[in-house]
């Protein structure tokens, strides 16, 4: 049936146009965005899915950043640490050097203040972003304080999201210096016992034993420039009095006529009575690696002792430096890791969202041809009307 009020073939045609149309909209839309998923109307679950992962790599980014800052931080420490070890490994060089004959300790002291001046520098320089992990207030924070720096950002089967640390532990063996007291591994000190022995001394009327300085014959003979006076049981050197107590085990003394209440302990072969020296009886002193001192009357013993308190620093500040070193390999890892997963996130939700290009312009091409033909068959179903006039003409 033909009728001029419904035009059916126009209708149909105008169908297909607004169908071919909106199907145009929707490739034009993708090929100029390059998303197939744009917006949740598209594909919700998809859409929902990479816009978690979108948030999720913001935030992997921002861990990254972060594990730079961390890596400066525990690098400078590293490199601290390294330096401060060079330079008490040069100390226990110069206390080696000390125990040689003839040498003036004098001389090497001055040295070994410069080393422990740079020590302190060191320590005092090696801070980054307002953060000193060789030098900080452990009396303050109880004994330890710890140091985090974040290695990544998780997000749990069931949704939950956390934020993952590196700790690291600044306590006695791991700072240099503590700025609140002495648990610094260059503060720890350790007592230098010399050469000693036991000895009953009456101090003030009590006797009790005590540790009491003690000689060699050869470090006596060899005292200041030299003993005046040697007889065997007792020597001088012009500034100190000698008494021999045992067999090459001499101690300073005090000639008992000038002292009193003190127990008298030796005469020597020309019939004087000598007594322990009570200013001589205190030879255990403490030192530390940044306090340690030396003069020529310092003894090989003294020396040893140091010298074991120097190793002991060193040991201290090796192991620190091997766990900054681990924990610096750790985060140059997981910056590596975070990197790599960053990339995979994208390429995931580039899977799940973007659009085939080549597809989409091969659809692009075919929907222009199908408009341009859908907008002819209306026209040509517009114009089967007018083919009705002619049954009208005569």
């Amino acid at each position: 049936m033909t009728s001029i009020l419904t035009n059916s073939g126009a209708m149909a045609a105008l169908q297909t146009l607004r169908s071919i149309d909106r199907s145009l909209e929707t490739t034009q839309a993708r090929v100029s965005s390059g998303l197939r998923v744009e917006t949740a109307a598209d594909n919700a679950a998809y859409w929902s899915i990479a816009t978690t992962m979108r948030s999720d790599n913001r935030a992997l980014s921002t861990v990254q950043d972060a594990l730079g800052l961390g890596a400066a931080k525990v690098d400078t420490a590293y490199a601290g640490m390294e330096s401060a070890i060079e330079v008490v490994t040069e100390i226990r060089t110069k206390l080696v050097a000390a125990t040689e004959e003839g040498v003036d300790k004098d001389k090497i002291q001055e040295e070994i203040t410069q080393l422990q001046a740079q020590l302190v520098s060191i320590a005092e320089g090696a801070s980054f972003s307002g953060e000193n992990w060789l030098q900080t207030d452990l009396t303050t924070a109880g004994g330890s304080e710890t140091k985090s720096v974040v290695a990544s950002f998780v997000r749990s089967a069931s949704g939950d999201v956390s934020v993952k640390k590196v700790d690291y532990t600044l306590d006695s063996t791991t700072v240099l210096f503590d700025e609140g007291g002495d648990l610094g591994i260059l503060d720890l000190t350790a007592v230098i016992e010399g050469a000693a022995v036991a000895l009953n001394v009456n101090v003030g009327g009590v006797i009790s034993q005590y540790t009491v300085a003690a000689f060699t014959t050869e470090e006596v003979i060899t005292a200041g420039a030299g003993a005046s006076t040697f007889d065997g049981s007792y020597a001088t050197d012009g500034t100190n009095d000698y008494v021999k107590v045992d067999d090459d085990t001499w101690v300073i003394a005090v000639d008992q006529t000038t002292v009193t209440n003190q127990e008298v302990a030796y005469e020597d072969s020309g019939g004087s009575l000598w007594a322990v020296d009570t200013t001589n009886l205190a030879v255990a002193t403490t030192s530390s690696v940044d306090t340690l001192a030396i003069d020529n009357s310092t003894t090989t013993t003294q020396l040893d002792g140091l010298l074991k308190m120097v190793d002991t620093a060193l040991e201290s500040m090796t192991s620190a430096a091997a766990d900054l070193g681990a924990i610096s390999t750790r985060i140059e890892m997981q910056e590596g890791f975070v990197a790599t997963l960053t990339d995979v996130i994208d390429s995931g939700i580039g899977r799940l969202v973007d659009a085939d290009m080549n597809e989409e312009s091969t659809r692009l091409k075919a929907l222009q041809t199908q408009q341009q033909l859908a907008i002819q068959s209306l026209s040509i179903a517009n114009t089967s009307s007018e083919n009705i006039l002619q049954l009208f003409r005569q």
